[in-house]
């Protein structure tokens, strides 16, 4: 198994040595090309399965290949150009007037056409040194880089991870206990959940098979007529009869979130890179051999829950039901079968089968299909180099920029990037 390191493995070893003896897990491979980074977050997961019993073993590389070869799982979380290049991306986007964030708009784009390329070439590496391995792949943007493996890495079993599924479901759970005065687990519980990766719309929520979707949108409707600073207008929650996913306010309440971009500094990726600094810190403590608490600040709740458990459920052949990116293959009968999905699927042994379902309605189906159409042109830019399926990717965006702003926005964004897209240059 190899994890490319970052700042949140330790979240995700836990998870491992919590499953260790479920997932007959031998050796667990951390790979960075950043020798200090491994030292220090590598040094300090070794510490936490030496602290648990040492279950598996941990080995440190900065060889790709090597960590790959011979993997039954290979765990992607990588960012091309690391925080920097994030923190490019937010301030490409301010910029131009334009949203400015890591997995849409702009900023998404970047970071998709920095990051496909690399995620290609680590398929490679499976095929020639595991073929068979299963790739989870958690790097942003999740959805269109999992479109790009199975358009061009088609024979790599792969599929793309979000914690967004998993912590609405939790979030959910706490709402039925809220309603119902029971809390149930959440093996129990199924989210009813379609759309692309940042741009889902959650619907339907049971327990034990139980729809409990009318009470929970009557909830949310009369929480958004009485609070001072509601997460959505009533109106629209009452017309769609659904709950969005959140990064969908980007699309819905585009100038409130401008407004918000306006105050910076600080971005996100400036919150997060002092976040990681004091991470850091702490993890080259040798005392230290569990996660500390200042880890949840960085994001990625829930992360170690729903890798181990999607693992787990393909090893172990249990056929649990989990809110994955990939290939649509028939489960919504209406739209393209070679479509990359966020749905809900089972995962067995065999692999990864999303389940059959409703399409979306018009009033948000337009959206999807517009983004669609750029993660689609994004993709053949990253592959090929292609300026041209570039900007018609910029010009196809919901977030993008005017038709005559595309191409002083595409050069900027080639600019700013250079030294990580050799395939423009």
């Amino acid at each position: 198994m190899c994890i490319r390191d970052r700042t949140y493995t330790p979240e995700l070893v836990n998870g491992f040595l919590a499953r260790a003896d479920r997932l007959a897990l031998r050796e667990l491979w951390l790979m960075d090309i950043d020798p200090a980074r491994l030292a220090v977050v590598g040094g300090f997961a070794q510490r936490m399965a030496t602290a648990a019993g040492a279950p598996f073993r941990v080995v440190l590389t900065d060889d790709r290949r090597a960590a790959i070869a011979g993997a039954a799982y290979v765990v992607t979380q990588l960012r091309v150009g690391m925080m920097p290049a994030r923190r490019g991306d937010e301030y490409l986007g301010q910029r131009h007037g334009l949203i400015g964030q890591e997995t849409t708009g702009v900023g998404g784009m970047a970071k998709a056409l920095r990051t496909i390329p690399v995620l290609l070439d680590i398929a490679a590496d499976m095929r020639a040194t595991a073929p068979g391995a299963l790739l989870a792949n958690f790097t942003n943007p999740a959805g269109l880089v999992t479109e790009a493996l199975s358009r061009y890495a088609p024979d790599v079993p792969a599929v793309g991870v979000c914690n967004v599924g998993i912590t609405t479901q939790m979030r959910l759970l706490d709402e039925v206990e809220r309603l119902t005065g029971r809390r149930v687990e959440p093996e129990r519980t199924r989210l009813n959940t379609l759309g692309l990766n940042h741009l889902t719309w959650h619907r339907g929520f049971t327990v034990d098979g139980e729809e409990l979707w009318p009470s929970i949108m009557a909830a949310a409707v009369e929480r958004a007529q009485t609070e001072p600073q509601p997460e959505w207008d009533a109106a629209t929650l009452e017309t769609l009869g659904m709950l969005p996913n959140y990064y969908l306010q980007y699309f819905y309440y585009t100038d409130h979130k401008l407004a918000e971009q306006a105050q910076w500094p600080p971005s996100r990726a400036e919150q997060v890179m002092a976040i990681e600094e004091g991470l850091l810190r702490q993890y080259a403590d040798p005392a230290l051999t569990a996660p500390p608490a200042d880890l949840m600040q960085r994001g990625g709740a829930y992360y170690s829950t729903l890798a181990t458990q999607l693992i787990d459920s393909h090893a172990n052949d249990r056929g649990e039901v989990h809110v994955v990116n990939t290939r649509n293959g028939g489960a919504v009968a209406e739209w393209p079968a070679d479509w990359v999905l966020e749905l809900p699927a089972r995962v067995d042994r065999a692999g990864i089968h999303p389940l059959p379902a409703a399409p979306l309605p018009p009033a948000v189906f337009g959206l999807l299909a517009q983004v669609k159409m750029y993660e689609l042109l994004t993709v053949e830019a990253a592959v090929h180099g292609d300026r041209r399926a570039a900007y018609q990717a910029l010009l196809a965006h919901p977030l993008g920029p005017a038709a005559d702003q595309v191409g002083a926005v595409l050069d900027d964004l080639l600019e700013t990037n250079r030294q990580w897209l050799p395939q423009f240059n």
